[in-house]
């Protein structure tokens, strides 16, 4: 099982999606007091309140766990487009996360922030350490809503697998992409008792009023009730009335595809907060998903034998010896008639009008075909061609 450590946790988001995915998470590292407490309720490894800006004191509690994996989203506030559009300070932390990477050098690491981080200059500067360590990065911006997440909200992931090619995870992100975004209705039906409700805008430029058969807008930390001033706007999804309310902080919660059981604690500003800050659940796992399935295929590739021969001893409990002669045997029927990129049904009706195979016994030949159809075995499953 692929073990993680999870850093800058928050209340869990992104730990919740991995380890729904079958990935072992050993511990997490939060020194946001409310955050922390909320995850500790929520799952029963560590979480270690630790200033990650300073991290040595964590490279060693995180080298003695030994993880495959490290993820993270180093807070993001300097980068959102919620808040000042400015890097400082918090910003610095994305190239903690880097530091820590380059020190721990995971086979694996996953880092997430808002959709501006990719052009920051606290990105470049991680990104450069990431490359020196010996990372092949992914980095890819998705739409929560085209990863099984009924909310339109852009997040910037960045993948790295050790001594690896650039983009070899891209494939297995746009592989199962939505090519239509989910809407409130598509992921919980019936069990919504509102069709229409209030999220309040940057400005009134922009509309409040959103329908569940569209994907909600960004869950944002702060969550404000209907105002009284608020005067409407020509795209709302129906006009102002007695009915439409702000979102509960249950449901938006639910929006952020935390589970109706997640444990949530703390004052109801920190609850907000937590919420609008945490990577959806099924975010985290459609990325998680991606990478387990490539971890998956790459065990595969480099735990196949290189050769024919110890393929059949050590997965098909062959003796040397008889290994040996269904080898010799392959090498016969080729040179009758020399194997296509593909042995299929076809190949063996042609091997058997050729008059050198006509003269062989009847044992030898089945034992020829029967060779024949082991090595386009060992060719399919081991992709050796």
């Amino acid at each position: 099982m692929i073990t993680a450590v999870d850093l800058f946790s928050g209340c869990g988001g992104m730990s919740l999606g991995f380890q729904n995915a079958g990935i072992s998470i050993s511990a997490a590292f939060e020194f946001w007091e409310s955050a922390a407490k909320c995850y500790e309720d929520n799952f029963i490894h560590p979480v270690y309140r630790t200033d990650l800006s300073s991290p040595v004191a964590a490279l060693k509690i995180i080298a003695s766990l030994k993880p495959d994996l490290i993820i993270g989203g180093p807070p993001c506030q300097d980068f959102s487009h919620a808040g000042k559009r400015i890097e400082a300070e918090r910003a610095s932390l994305t190239e903690s996360y880097s530091h820590i990477i380059q020190a721990i050098r995971p086979r694996y690491f996953v880092m997430e922030n808002v959709d501006r981080a990719l052009k920051s200059n606290a990105y470049a500067a991680a990104r450069k350490i990431f490359k020196d360590a010996g990372y092949g990065l992914t980095e890819v911006v998705l739409d929560a809503s085209k990863c099984g997440v009924p909310q339109k909200r852009k997040r910037f992931f960045c993948i790295g697998v050790l001594d690896c090619e650039d983009n070899i995870i891209l494939p297995y992100i746009n592989k199962h992409l939505s090519m239509t975004s989910m809407t409130l209705r598509d992921f919980y039906g019936d069990l919504l008792n509102f069709t229409y409700y209030y999220r309040h805008p940057r400005n009134y430029n922009r509309r409040g009023i959103f329908s569940i058969d569209e994907p909600a807008p960004t869950i944002r930390g702060v969550n404000r009730p209907l105002p009284k001033g608020y005067p409407g706007h020509p795209n709302d999804a129906c006009p102002l009335n007695k009915n439409i309310r702000a979102l509960t902080t249950v449901e938006r919660a639910l929006i952020q595809t935390f589970p109706k059981d997640f444990i949530w604690s703390g004052s109801k500003t920190d609850m907000e907060q937590m919420i609008g800050n945490a990577v959806p659940v099924k975010l985290a796992e459609y990325v998680a998903n991606a990478l387990v399935e490539f971890i998956s295929d790459t065990e595969i590739t480099e735990s196949a034998p290189t050769d024919f021969k110890t393929w059949l001893i050590q997965y098909k409990q062959y003796t040397t010896r008889s290994a040996k002669d269904v080898v010799s045997r392959c090498k016969r029927a080729n040179n009758i008639y020399s194997f296509p990129k593909h042995i299929e049904a076809y190949y063996f009706f042609i091997l058997e009008q050729q008059e050198s195979f006509k003269q062989l016994s009847p044992t030898v030949k089945s034992q020829v075909k029967r060779a024949v159809a082991l090595l386009e075995e060992y060719k399919t499953k081991c992709s050796v061609l």
